[in-house]
């Protein structure tokens, strides 16, 4: 990737220039409690409803707060190290105090046991290429895929390359979610919320390596951009996996509707401009 950002520097590249898919895999990134909570959308009252276990809703959110304020001041680095050595990190080490209720107890308890069991089910890997971007005479980018998007074709302008990439965790948290979801809806949810922290903060990883290369070349990133989001079809799914060979190296297949299994997956552009 470095090699590629000094090229669109040095305007090196061509119309063709286009690399080979390449392949990533991480540890994992470190975890952050409020995010689970908060893509799992967990209010107390739909837990009750599920399965009578009512939490506390304000909990939720100072728990939330807690893990947001913590994660902050949190180093991207750092983490990755702890994650070494391990396994998967929690990065908000505060723990709920002894006046908790039994309910905040237990939430506690759920979480610490949800990551517990998927500390050795999910695998961090990304597929990626790095391509010269250039726009047709309406102004939308040329992409190696059809696509008319007014929302993508703003989010690149500007831009003279991208780079295409999909992301998944793998199929582990797949059976864990359709398992608790029959026998514990409440830990269903944690596992939905827990699914998506986890592809989520891949992708910040990456896009992370991303932004730190082009940053080194004196270049600038835009914020990715996925399929389905605003007027991008989500058609482009196929096009986008087959280009970067997700089938093969990540596993990744669409069904009829251009749902990703794993569901935890992720495809995105990044924009990258001078």
């Amino acid at each position: 990737m470095k090699e590629f950002m000094q090229n669109i520097v040095l305007d090196r590249l061509s119309s063709e220039d286009r690399i080979t898919p390449l392949h990533a895999e991480y540890v994992a990134p470190a975890i952050n409690r409020g995010e689970i909570l908060r893509y799992a959308g967990i209010p107390a009252s739909v837990l009750r409803e599920k399965n009578a276990e009512g939490f506390d809703d304000s909990y939720l959110r100072a728990l939330s707060e807690k893990c947001a304020k913590c994660g902050k001041g949190c180093n991207l680095s750092t983490a990755f190290e702890e994650a070494e050595r391990t396994g998967i990190p929690n990065h908000c080490t505060e723990k709920i105090d002894d006046n908790a209720s039994e309910e905040e107890k237990a939430l506690e308890s759920m979480l610490d046991e949800a990551i517990k069991m998927v500390s050795d089910k999910l695998t961090y890997r990304v597929s990626y290429c790095c391509s010269k971007l250039e726009f047709d005479a309406d102004g939308y980018p040329i992409l190696p895929f059809e696509q008319h998007s007014e929302d993508l074709k703003k989010n690149l302008t500007g831009c003279c390359a991208a780079i295409i990439f999909a992301a998944t965790i793998g199929s582990g948290i797949d059976m864990l979610i359709r398992r608790y979801e029959r026998t514990s809806p409440a830990k269903g949810l944690i596992f939905q919320g827990m699914g998506a922290e986890r592809v989520e903060a891949l992708c910040d990883h990456f896009n992370a390596e991303v932004n730190a290369a082009a940053q080194a070349a004196g270049l600038k990133t835009h914020p990715r951009y996925s399929p389905g989001y605003g007027d991008m079809p989500i058609t482009v799914q196929a096009p986008l996996l087959e280009l970067l060979d997700a089938q093969r190296r990540l596993g990744i297949t669409l069904n009829a509707s251009y749902l990703m299994s794993p569901s935890k997956s992720v495809t995105a552009i990044i924009g990258i401009s001078k």
